[in-house]
């Protein structure tokens, strides 16, 4: 039934992938890769402008998605995946929610499983869109720039492009992480700088005695 949706969605072509992007990051369960891969190589010149409305149309679906979690909860994510691995996304995410997002964005598991859990989480929204569109830029014009360097040959690329972006940008996030909670640490436990004494500390000289 989906990939009937595919079909369908690709005769409206860059609409079509505005529209599976938008769903991609709200609920439907097939990410906008599997669409962008064949318009781009129907038109590889087209590849940048069709990774930009893919990406703006993203971060568009991306509150709607935060927003059913925030209402719903985690009972909509229970009814789109094993609970087991919620349980294990939400144990994740609570430990390093920026981590999840970041990783989440670069890999094919559809989008919508990271916003919604932002959503039952409560993690900011404003972070969540932040950090979706570095991970989403990365993605989406990882494509389109294979594609329109490379035309129709890059079809063979991209089958493991979001294998080859995991294993460059997770040690980045990693690092990114470490240094940020070390600087966290050092701005809630700033070192204690010696303090010169004061005036008042000082102690005061006696008066030379009159003879």
């Amino acid at each position: 039934m989906f990939h009937d949706i595919i079909d369908a969605l690709m005769e409206f072509g860059i609409w079509g992938l505005f529209i599976h992007s938008f769903v991609d990051a709200v609920f439907f369960p097939i990410p906008a890769f599997f669409l962008q891969v064949p318009l781009s190589l129907l038109d590889p010149s087209n590849a940048l402008w069709l990774a930009t409305v893919g990406y703006i149309a993203c971060l568009l679906g991306t509150p709607f998605g935060y927003l059913i979690g925030k209402l719903l909860g985690h009972s909509v994510l229970n009814k789109l995946l094993k609970k087991s691995w919620v349980d294990a996304a939400t144990r994740m995410f609570k430990k390093s929610g920026e981590a999840a997002i970041l990783v989440g964005s670069f890999t094919p598991i559809p989008f919508k499983v990271f916003t919604i859990l932002s959503g039952c989480l409560n993690f900011p929204l404003w972070r969540l869109l932040i950090y979706a569109a570095v991970g989403r830029a990365v993605k989406f014009y990882a494509v389109g720039l294979l594609f329109y360097y490379y035309g129709r040959t890059a079809e063979g690329m991209v089958k493991d492009v979001s294998l080859y972006i995991a294993a460059i940008a997770i040690p980045v996030v990693v690092i990114f992480l470490l240094v940020k909670r070390k600087y966290g640490k050092k701005k809630e436990n700033p070192e204690e700088l010696p303090v010169a004494p004061s005036e008042s500390d000082q102690p005061l000289s006696e008066e030379p005695r009159r003879g």
